[in-house]
């Protein structure tokens, strides 16, 4: 039986291209990027060079992109650092950290972390789609500095955000906006350049890159202060040896997404859309939350009633297709996803299937997936009954 991969919003698989790029790194050209001598200053040319080149395809100054460990690394960076940096700047104020509802929980944790640490807390609220409501920062009180995190698009059903209009009123509050497009690059267009935020995290994972490399975009003038300590590298912000071949595989993918985005996106979408019209028709009860708002082409998610999600996951995995209940973060997690809750469903009997699609997923397999998928509910579903 041929196994299907539908998880590509968990990880996809590292491209060639990226792997041969990397290779030179982790073997001939292994230089310390720190180091004075011929090996370490080649490392430091190829790591600014990598550096210079995802700036250029966001549209960013190379000197605003930090090179993290990930997603996870670069939202704490950008949520604690300001937080920190803002009770140092101004003194005796409250800085208030406010995100959305349905953020990735590497943002929500920071938040809440702040919180603890003496930050205001405010999350914004999402209306039945998944979108967060604009007119809703209106209503955050903010006596001191703000820092507000919503995320480009959401990681468990797609809904996409209005992070333009959002920096846009934060900034004319005299707030700061950062923005987790972790989901997003790859799949529409991202550029600072175009979008005003503040400060933007990607992780090369999601797209084709390696695992254990992200970056945080940091716009000129603002101010962070860095969660490590004891070294120079990236700006004094994210000290340690530099990862030069991540770097280097990072911004490889980085050229190959962007370059084929409209393309693999075009594509995806189409298929996801043969996917969900293929499991509603034969499941008809089923949930579809976020389909009635703009959403990245290639996540979807089902809310199916009558089934149990580690059961439902399981019976999956047998049958050969690889999907998540929700964030890959949370897999280990017994309770309802946060996201699908903020959105008003009542998920009690039921469970909730994400799937998500990716640049090497053919039409063939989709349909094979459609088909065990449907089994596999009415299969649970008999068996409860």
């Amino acid at each position: 039986m041929e196994r299907i991969y539908l998880d590509h919003a968990a990880t996809t698989p590292v491209r060639p291209e990226v792997v041969e790029a990397m290779t030179r790194y982790m073997k001939g050209d292994y230089g310390n990027a720190s180091s004075s001598h011929a090996w370490g200053r080649a490392a430091r040319v190829a790591l600014e060079e990598a550096r210079e080149r995802v700036a250029a395809v966001l549209g960013a100054k190379r000197s605003e992109i930090l090179f993290t460990t990930g997603g996870t690394e670069s939202n704490n960076l950008a949520v604690m650092g300001w937080f920190r940096r803002a009770r140092i700047d101004m003194p005796g104020t409250i800085p208030t950290v406010c995100c959305s509802a349905i953020e990735h929980k590497s943002v929500i944790g920071p938040v809440e972390a702040a919180g603890r640490e003496g930050a205001h807390v405010a999350f914004l609220p999402v209306d039945t789609t998944g979108v967060v409501d604009v007119e809703s920062l209106d209503r955050v009180p903010a006596a001191g500095p703000a820092l507000v995190s919503v995320h480009w698009g959401n990681n468990e059903i797609g809904t996409l955000q209005p992070v333009a209009d959002l920096a846009e009123r934060v900034q004319a509050r005299g707030g700061t906006f950062h923005t987790d497009a972790v989901q997003a690059f790859g799949h529409v267009e991202v550029r600072v350049d175009r979008v005003p935020c503040d400060m933007l995290t990607m992780s090369g994972h999601k797209f084709g890159g390696p695992i254990g490399v992200g970056i945080l975009f940091v716009r000129s003038g603002v101010k962070i202060e860095p969660l490590l300590h004891g070294g120079g590298q990236e700006s004094g912000l994210r000290p340690g040896t530099s990862n030069v071949a991540g770097a280097v595989g990072f911004a490889t993918a980085v050229d190959l997404a962007a370059r084929e985005r409209e393309t693999v996106a075009a594509r995806l979408e189409a298929l996801r859309g043969e996917l969900e019209a293929m499991v509603s028709s034969r499941v008809p009860d089923v949930t579809i939350p976020g389909s009635a708002a703009a959403r990245l082409p290639h996540v979807t998610n089902f809310i199916i009633p009558g089934a149990d999600r580690e059961m439902l996951l399981m019976a999956l995995d047998f049958e050969g297709v690889a999907a998540s209940g929700g964030s890959a973060c949370q897999s280990g997690a017994v309770e309802p996803s946060h996201v699908i809750a903020a959105l008003g469903y009542d998920l009690a009997g039921a469970a909730t299937l994400r799937l998500s699609l990716g640049r090497t997923t053919t039409a063939e397999e989709v349909h094979a997936a459609a088909e065990r998928i449907c089994r596999v509910i009415e299969n649970i579903r008999a068996a409860a009954h």
